[in-house]
């Protein structure tokens, strides 16, 4: 019997080592201007645990560094689509999409030619 309480708690000492207290991940967030930027990336450091995010706006790339013992991808991802931003494994809700302003509407096909328009001139 002791030596099964050993071994359990072996197991857990190893199952919280494996949380990662500088967890690193990048995922891919729609969006389309600097007004989704700083809406992303506020939503994603209001996130507990979450020490960095820089969402880059040519790319769609969110990069994070976080607690992993604090926070997981699934609440950091619920968090943004709830400002009204899709990852590729949760969608906003509709009432969440259109709250955002009218020119951050990254679903509508002339929104994203209207800002692709305006980088290509900044070139």
């Amino acid at each position: 019997m002791k030596k099964l309480f050993i071994i359990t708690v072996l197991l857990f000492g190893f199952a919280v080592q494996a949380q990662d207290k500088n967890a690193k991940a990048t995922i891919e967030v729609d969006g389309v201007c600097f007004m989704c930027k700083t809406r992303i990336e506020r939503a994603s450091l209001k996130t507990k645990g979450v020490k960095s995010a820089v969402w880059d706006i040519n790319t769609h790339m969110l990069s994070l560094i976080y607690d992993g013992r604090k926070t997981d991808l699934d609440k950091i991802e619920n968090n943004i689509a709830a400002v009204g931003h899709d990852t590729k494994r949760i969608t906003a809700t509709e009432e969440a999409y259109n709250s955002v302003h009218e020119c951050c509407r990254y679903r509508d096909e002339e929104i994203k030619k209207d800002h692709q328009k305006k980088d290509d001139s900044d070139n």
